[in-house]
């Protein structure tokens, strides 16, 4: 059954909605277990029902799976089997009324000021080869709000210096324009005019590589990469928050919020397809300014009494 599907994968996908080989690699993972399980049940492609389809979810229930992942697998396979109707390969889609689980709200984690202050101050406070570098990191993951694979294919092109934004292709191809803060360009001015140049100087085979973030044998830096180096910021500079790339942009849109930008400026900046995306952190604000509230008039908590 699933070589039906190749040309869903490899032109549809790819070449006509530009998803990215990460997202692609996920969407025919998906695919593949559920087709997987119908061949295992002795369904043929045409079977397939919403009984087989409920069962498979309750199967995919039973293994562990979080109700969010179960969400995104009913969302790629909606999208396969539409694309099959389209394609004259079935009559109807069998997942077009299925009702995907509701996942539990969980809030971002994301750093307060303070905590973002000692972070920076304890890492700009290291000697060692690679502290520039990694200064650069973090100031302008938090002062940007960027994805890690929007940090790692970051190149000197897309950075406007004199009039600090920078042009980024996020998910999608989507282009959109972020602001980068003072700290951050000063920060990256010093590991541009210093250590960078010593890193690209270790790679004889692509000397005019244009990447801004490199790792220490002068390549391409990873997503990998920065998780590592973020892990190793927390063991070079003794301040433990649980570093994460995705910490460092919910942190950066939950400061922007609490400054008093609307979350329509947030979701450009970060560029989020949908507004309710945005929206969460709302409920992040919501709860920060709880905890500063009872803190502050312990007598309001529930249960005190005059």
């Amino acid at each position: 059954m699933i070589e039906i599907l190749n040309n869903y994968f490899n032109i549809y996908l790819k070449q006509q909605k530009k998803y990215s080989p990460h997202t692609i690699a996920a969407y025919r993972n998906d695919v593949e277990q559920f087709l997987k399980y119908a061949n295992d049940e002795n369904y043929t492609l045409k079977q397939i029902d919403k009984t087989l389809i409920r069962n498979y979810m309750r199967y995919e229930v039973t293994r562990g799976i979080s109700k969010r992942s179960l969400q995104r697998k009913i969302t790629a396979l909606k999208q396969a089997f539409e694309w099959l109707v389209k394609n004259k390969y079935i009559d109807k889609n069998p997942f077009l009324n299925i009702v995907k689980p509701k996942a539990d709200k969980n809030l971002p984690d994301f750093m307060y000021s303070n905590e973002i202050e000692q972070l920076f101050k304890a890492n700009n406070e290291r000697d060692d080869y690679l502290k520039d570098r990694d200064q650069a990191i973090i100031e302008l993951l938090f002062a940007s709000g960027l994805r890690v694979s929007e940090l790692t294919s970051l190149t000197l092109q897309d950075i406007n210096f004199r009039q600090r934004f920078m042009h980024i292709i996020g998910k999608r191809g989507k282009e959109r324009l972020v602001p980068i803060s003072q700290n951050a360009i000063k920060s990256l001015n010093i590991y541009l005019e210093g250590l960078r140049k010593k890193l690209l100087s270790k790679n004889k085979e692509s000397i005019n590589l244009n990447y801004v973030f490199l790792n220490d044998q002068g390549e391409q830096l990873t997503s990998r990469g920065v998780e590592y180096i973020l892990h190793s910021i927390e063991e070079k500079t003794g301040v433990y928050l649980k570093l994460h790339p995705h910490k460092f942009r919910h942190s950066f849109a939950t400061h922007l919020l609490n400054q008093g930008a609307d979350l329509k400026t947030i979701q450009e900046i970060l560029g989020h397809e949908s507004l309710s995306t945005t929206q969460i952190y709302t409920h992040v604000s919501l709860e920060q300014m709880k905890k500063i509230y009872d803190i502050s008039f312990p007598r309001a908590k529930k249960g005190e009494k005059n």
